[in-house]
């Protein structure tokens, strides 16, 4: 039998039992042996078992309660077979709630544990948050904690994060090793952290995220502008994690930013695979409803009192994506909220942002001209500077000096779309 897809029915149900449930398939395993590395083994293999007996026996009615005691009996077998649950130390402090130690005793099956058959939004919502922010730990590298966040929330392999990170599938799989390493030399806890904790722990968490969600926006290297894949995975975090903890007006900012890209996915680059500035692009072919959304996910978190610098900066976003034509932007607004965003990340990248909205706005190139000097030494390898620098000595009618910073920026770190497009004497909006 198959899907509307085309796709046989059992391999629809293992691909949306995947999205929906490996997190807390893992999480729940991890919480039994207390070992990323065994319980990630095991929950890769509870799928690919799924895969064969789903379609021999047909799909189960509790796919996730399947997956987690298929998950956990395997890794807890592979335990006693190599007779190390004395001997090795605890690699993970997995609160479950269940006592001291947590996770399951020598001895005990999954089954025992009734996280494993209860499948209840409270359930759920535990294990992913929990795995959740042990991989945006602030102990953790930020790298480490993209990569992490990929890898054990999203169910990446090992070769499509090395991909998002332009390295090779053994680094990668080096890099995440030592992650997990250092997770359990640390001792850190796998638990939601406590109210008082949370404000800092969760923007760890959309560091993380918007990192993602950035090297989606705008690729870091190789020959594409941009990663819509990374950019849709950023928004299935961000969904999960506005559906986790309702309620957070930053979850709602950075979704906010997350939505207006995807929604301008069809335009942001033209024919030839160059990026097309958000003020030139074809509004007619965004996706309206992800528009909307987004503004009214940015005025819900507004109207309930949050100015945080995520919901600042979809704010940003979406004044400048809402209007129906470029012309009709309101930059003295999107000035004002750079003002905001400034108190609370008052930083070189914030101010040349609001420095091109100022130029956008009319202010005169040469007063910008002379404020962008502060910030030139601190920026002096990242692109968006020098192009925004050679915009604005164009604009005064220093043609020779707006070359020159042109060249300064093809020497930044840049895909090849942006390379193409500098060369052609243009260069791609320095605003995100």
């Amino acid at each position: 039998m198959r899907g509307p897809t085309g796709v046989p029915a059992d391999r629809a149900a293992v691909a949306a039992a995947h999205r929906d449930h490996w997190a807390a398939v893992l999480a729940a395993t991890a919480g039994a042996v207390r070992d990323l590395d065994l319980a990630e083994d095991a929950t890769a293999e509870a799928f690919a078992q799924a895969l064969e007996q789903w379609a021999r026996d047909g799909v189960p009615e509790r796919p996730g309660a399947w997956l987690t005691v298929t998950a956990r009996r395997r890794a807890l077998d592979a335990r006693r077979r190599e007779q190390t649950l004395r001997r090795k130390l605890p690699l993970l402090l997995w609160d479950t709630g269940g006592g001291a130690d947590g996770g399951a005793a020598d001895g005990a099956t999954s089954d025992g544990d009734p996280r494993v058959v209860d499948e209840s939004e409270v359930v759920v919502r535990d294990e992913r948050l929990r795995l959740l922010f042990l991989c945006a730990h602030p102990a953790l590298a930020p790298e480490s904690r993209v990569a992490l966040v990929l890898r054990l929330v999203l169910g990446l392999s090992t070769e499509e994060i090395a991909a998002v990170f332009l390295v090779p599938a053994p680094t990668m799989a080096a890099r995440l090793t030592r992650a997990k390493r250092r997770i359990a030399l640390s001792g850190i806890p796998c638990r939601v952290p406590e109210p008082e904790e949370l404000p800092g722990r969760l923007t760890a968490v959309l560091d993380a995220i918007s990192l993602v969600l950035a090297a989606g926006h705008t690729a870091p290297a190789g020959e594409r502008h941009d990663r819509p894949d990374l950019v849709g995975e950023a928004v299935r975090l961000l969904e999960l994690l506005k559906h986790l903890l309702p309620g957070q007006g930053e979850v709602h900012g950075l979704l906010a930013q997350a939505l207006l890209v995807q929604a301008r996915a069809g335009t942001r680059a033209d024919a030839a695979g160059l990026p097309v500035p958000l003020d030139a692009q074809d509004r007619t072919r965004w996706d309206r409803s992800a528009v909307d959304r987004a503004d009214e996910l940015v005025l819900d978190a507004l109207r309930g009192g949050h100015r945080g610098p995520y919901l600042l900066q979809g704010a940003i976003a979406a004044a400048r994506c809402v209007p129906d034509r470029a012309e009709d932007v309101d930059w003295d607004e999107v000035v004002e909220l750079y003002d905001h965003l400034l108190r609370h990340w008052p930083g070189p990248m914030v101010q040349l942002n609001r420095l091109v909205a100022r130029a956008r706005r009319g202010d005169e190139p040469a007063l910008l001209l002379a404020e962008l000097d502060p910030v030139a030494e601190t920026l002096a390898d990242y692109r968006p500077f020098h192009v925004a620098r050679a915009d604005l000595l164009r604009a005064a009618g220093r043609e020779q000096e707006a070359a020159a910073a042109t060249q300064e920026a093809l020497r930044c770190p840049g895909n090849a779309a942006e390379d193409a497009l500098l060369r052609r004497g243009a260069g791609p909006s320095p605003l995100p």
